[in-house]
Formats: structure tokens, C-alpha cells, sequence
């Protein structure tokens, strides 16, 4: 069975895009369509801007957000998934392309999800961190034991690889009790805040607002969603998970090892870079796994 899976925030690199808009009439007809529903250019800072223009919170959602989608639908008739799945912001990307989500209401969502992550990034001063070498349970043991701080398992990346989530000095000591249990590395990550935490939760009071008023259709195929890693159909569910999903980690190796289980054996990741590919292959390297984007 063809799995088809869309990348995170992080993914996105000056230029990206650039090549669908001037070769495909279906690529610019979207970007535009993007350019309009914004009310601002993205176009002109996803295919010209600086690394510094592309991190700007109300940029990078929707840029990576619109470069999975429209290189999904560009590739017309090979588009054909029998299952989806998105890494946090790419759950999005994924319910627009099985069919819940209008490529408007979706980049619509995007970016007011963005926009309320960034204020809530503003009220207290948080990160995450990447931990490499653990096993998920110790890692969920550890964040257990910080009790007078936030320290929070995030994403669930493959096997021996968890992102941490919290305050500033709660990840602080969640990286210095995970290196003396023996990880491999303790990263601290460029992030403008701690997502999937606890702390994000002014930004889905927000976000579900938005998510309520939005139509969302019963999608052509299961979405593998963020918040339980199973199948999802029902709009209902759909809605509930994708706001719970803001302050929820990310169950990304237990979504590949359900999707597999079902029956996936070919990934295809639409959109910028291949961290996914990498990932998937770590979970399970009896599936194939390629790019387009």
C-alpha cells in the first residue's frame, strides 16, 4: 500500500518552491491562490528570502505547509494515497491532501496555528531540546522526576531519538539527567518556543476556535494522526485531535509502525528536505522510502 507523508517546521531552505511555479500551471495557479488568501507576497520570501526571512513564524508554517501540498498535487495521477500522515504542522498538509481540508481552509488554519504558537512563544521564554540514545521510556521517566519545572516528552522521532519540550531551565535539566543516564547527545534546538508542551496551551484555546469554524470532510483515505498515531476518518475526531495536538507530543515512530501494520510497505514524503525518509527507515527498514519536493 502507497503511505503518503508531509514534513514538519524545519524543513524549509531559500528557493523552496521556486521550480513548481515556473514549471507547472497547476503549482502557480495555487501559490497565488496563497499570495491572495494571505494577503502578502509568501512567494517572494520562499523563493528569494534569506534563511533569517523563511524563520519567521508567519512565514515558515505556511511556506512548508504549501510546498508539501502543491508538490503532492503536482504530481497529478501518481497521486494516489491509500493512507496519510504529517509530522505536527504536516498534519495539515496531509488532511488537505486526502480530502478534509479545501487548500484554502487549510492554509487559512496554518497560519492563524502559526500566528497563535508565536504569541504564545512571547509569554514565557521556552525551548526544546533533542535527545539521542534513550529509549522513550526512560526519556518519559526522566521528564516524570522534573516536577518543579516543564519538561516534557514532545516528539516521539524514531527509536532512540525524542524531542523534549519545556521551560528554559526545565529542559536545562532534563539534558543534564538525560546525559547522566547515558545519552548519546542532549541538543539543544533552534526553536522559538517549546511546541507540544503544556505551554502552548494559550495558542489551542485559539486554534480551536478556528478549527470549529472551519468544514472539515470525511478525507478519501485514513489520516494517521499526531495525538494517537491511528486512523482517523470521522471530521468530528479529526477536528478534536488537531487541537489537542498542539500541547500533545507527537507519536511519530508509533504512526509509521501502525501505518506499516496496516499494510504500508512505500512512503512517499512530499515537500522540502527528507527528515521523514530518514526517520521511517530507522522505524522500520523493510519499507521503502523516497521524496518528491
Amino acid at each position: 500500500m502507497k503511505a503518503f507523508v508531509f514534513p514538519g517546521q524545519g524543513a524549509q531552505f531559500s528557493g523552496m518552491g521556486k521550480d513548481l511555479y515556473e514549471n507547472s500551471a497547476l503549482a502557480k495557479e495555487l501559490f497565488e491562490k496563497a499570495n491572495e488568501t494571505l494577503g502578502f507576497r509568501i512567494t517572494d520570501i520562499m523563493f528569494d528570502g534569506s534563511d533569517e526571512d523563511l524563520r519567521q513564524t508567519k512565514v515558515t508554517q505556511p511556506a512548508v505547509f504549501l510546498h508539501s501540498v502543491i508538490s503532492a498535487l503536482c504530481i497529478g495521477d501518481a497521486f494516489q494515497p491509500e493512507m496519510t500522515a504529517g509530522h505536527s504542522l504536516g498534519e495539515f498538509s496531509a488532511l488537505v491532501t486526502a480530502g478534509a481540508l479545501s487548500f484554502e481552509d487549510g492554509l487559512r488554519l496554518v497560519y492563524a496555528r502559526a500566528m497563535a504558537m508565536q504569541k504564545a512563544c512571547e509569554l514565557l521564554p521556552s525551548t526544546m531540546a533533542a535527545i539521542i540514545g534513550l529509549s522513550d521510556e526512560k526519556v518519559e521517566e526522566i521528564c516524570n522526576s522534573i516536577t518543579d519545572d516543564i519538561c516534557v516528552p514532545a516528539n516521539y522521532n524514531c527509536p532512540g531519538q525524542v524531542v523534549i519540550s519545556g521551560t528554559i531551565s526545565g529542559i536545562e535539566k532534563g539534558c543534564e539527567l538525560m546525559k547522566a543516564a547515558g545519552a548519546k547527545r542532549a541538543l539543544p534546538l533552534k526553536v522559538g518556543g517549546a511546541f507540544h508542551s503544556p505551554l502552548m496551551e494559550p495558542a489551542k484555546v485559539e486554534l480551536e476556535t478556528a478549527i470549529n469554524n472551519t468544514e472539515i470532510q470525511i478525507p478519501k483515505c485514513p489520516v494517521y494522526q499526531n495525538v494517537d498515531a491511528l486512523p482517523h476518518t470521522d471530521p468530528v475526531d479529526i477536528k478534536k485531535n488537531l487541537v489537542a495536538q498542539l500541547t500533545a507530543s507527537v507519536h511519530w515512530t508509533q504512526t509509521v509502525k501502525n501505518m506499516v501494520g496496516d499494510g504500508a510497505t512505500d512512503f512517499t514524503e512530499c515537500g522540502p528536505g527528507s527528515v521523514l525518509q530518514g526517520l521511517i527507515k530507522k522505524i522500520d527498514s523493510s519499507v521503502t522510502a523516497h521524496g518528491i519536493g
